[in-house]
């Protein structure tokens, strides 16, 4: 796919690919929203795909969509760019960072680290979605609130998408103020969390079916089946996917009970789901 992209810095011809990690489903959508506004022959691949490495070999441009944790990237993300640290010299990076309330500088936290792999970062957009954390009351809205924001998301997406086309990415969360933002909003306090993985992931025995279902989303193979129950290991990313998909609500990390299980296809009225 060709299209002609403007920036600051130059114009040229750019085969553009689409990139996520998402747990709950917020930042699929919102990287497959944007490439559809853009171009819906947009390829767009989970970090979790084969096929992701070689698409961005010979991508120039790069929409990059991922949640932020605690102001921070997820162990799961930082650790794929830098395993493939040579696959982003020179490559064009629009960055998206979803989150559930705040993050400062979300795009430009991930910007500095393919930045250091020489990626050129070209703009960045921050998207209040649905909170994935559902084993927190604190930090749930009424399911009306949640589509209100993915529509506003819808719209904002829209607007980047219109500027980008121009010649004028957005810039949200990149620069020196987004930075403090970030750093003194959560991740001077919290950052530590996902410095490595965790082996907080609780699953109760006693509600556990030994259906399998969170052991086959597990993007870490983190969770394993012994004598037909889950059992969780030292690796959870924390992306929610198995407390947000197990049948019986078995299984918590940083609450103690479920409160609500997410999911985009709760919050959206259809999904734009392209190539992936």
């Amino acid at each position: 796919m060709k299209k002609t992209i403007g920036t600051n810095a130059s114009k040229m011809n750019d085969v553009t690919v689409g990139i996520y990690f998402s747990g709950t489903g917020n930042s699929r959508y919102a990287v497959e929203y944007f490439c559809k506004e853009y171009d819906a022959d947009t390829r767009v691949y989970s970090i979790e795909n084969s096929s992701a490495v070689e698409a961005i070999k010979k991508a120039d441009m790069i929409v990059f969509a991922y949640p932020v944790q605690f102001s921070t990237v997820p162990k799961i993300v930082r650790d794929y760019i830098a395993d493939n640290k040579e696959i982003w010299k020179d490559k064009k990076i629009f960055v998206i960072a979803t989150m559930g309330l705040f993050s400062g500088d979300g795009s430009g936290n991930l910007g500095r680290l393919l930045h250091s792999f020489d990626a050129e970062i070209i703009g960045g957009l921050h998207l209040k979605m649905p909170d994935s954390i559902g084993d927190e009351k604190a930090l749930k809205r009424p399911i009306e609130k949640n589509r209100e924001l993915v529509k506003a998301a819808e719209q904002k997406i829209k607007e980047s998408v219109r500027l980008l086309k121009e010649g004028n990415p957005t810039q949200e969360g990149i620069g020196f103020l987004y930075r403090l933002a970030g750093i003194f909003g959560q991740r001077l306090y919290f950052g530590h969390k996902t410095k490595e993985y965790s082996s907080k992931l609780k699953i109760d025995a006693n509600k556990c079916i030994g259906c399998g279902k969170c052991e086959n989303l597990c993007p870490m193979n983190n969770i394993t089946m012994k004598d037909q129950k889950a059992v969780s290991g030292n690796r959870c990313t924390m992306c929610y996917r198995c407390i947000n998909n197990c049948p019986k609500q078995a299984i918590t990390l940083l609450g103690k009970n479920v409160v609500e299980q997410c999911g985009i296809e709760k919050y959206c009225d259809t999904s734009p789901i392209i190539n992936s």
